[in-house]
């Protein structure tokens, strides 16, 4: 098993096969989190991708090493977690974009000030609120302390859509999701 091999993922692969396998795995961090259930993929030759327009101070850990953690400010208020994928020096990542909560329920709802468990992590931003991911984790490697990624049971079922909240590559099916799940930040669609 590769360094970049996390849950039964190999993180040296592309950010859309990477994407659709995380959907079911367990994502942890210091403990707190939940299921994966809708997933996004970005790489460098996609102009919707942070690493579309080459590596920056911003971005440098969405180039690299696959495993880590490449995570940033949306609009100046949410922090957003992804999954790096490829090879050192590409570009390429998984946007987590919900989870089904499953450990830590009450440590999200003071997080998030909120009782219903799918108004935890059903978005982006409310996912790194519940979880408590910051620009701290920036960087940080996958199985690393603060992460821990479990495998996810066999024979889910995975549904793919366009992206949500993009302005660029809109009709790229790179959106994945849990079919039938209530976690989801939007309904799938395309």
């Amino acid at each position: 098993m590769s360094l970049s091999t996390i849950a039964g993922i190999d993180f040296s692969a592309d950010a859309a096969v990477v994407a659709r396998q995380l959907i079911g795995v367990t994502v942890l961090v210091n403990g707190v989190g939940g299921r994966i259930v809708e997933t996004e993929a970005y790489d460098r030759a996609d102009p919707a991708s942070h690493a579309f327009s080459g590596e920056t101070e911003r971005n440098a850990s969405m180039f690299g090493p696959p495993g880590h953690a490449y995570v940033y400010r949306s609009y100046g208020i949410h922090w957003c977690l992804n999954f790096v994928c490829r090879e050192p020096g590409h570009g390429a990542g998984v946007l987590i974009r919900a989870l089904e909560p499953v450990a830590g329920l009450d440590i999200m709802r003071a997080r998030r000030d909120a009782l219903d468990a799918r108004a935890l992590c059903s978005g982006p931003g409310k996912l790194c609120q519940a979880l408590g991911v910051t620009r701290a984790h920036d960087g940080m490697a996958l199985a690393g302390a603060s992460f821990t990624l479990l495998p996810a049971e066999a024979g889910l079922l995975v549904v793919e859509g366009i992206r949500i909240g993009i302005s660029k590559a809109i009709e790229v099916p790179w959106r994945f999701g849990l079919a039938g799940s209530r976690f989801l930040s939007r309904p799938m669609r395309g």
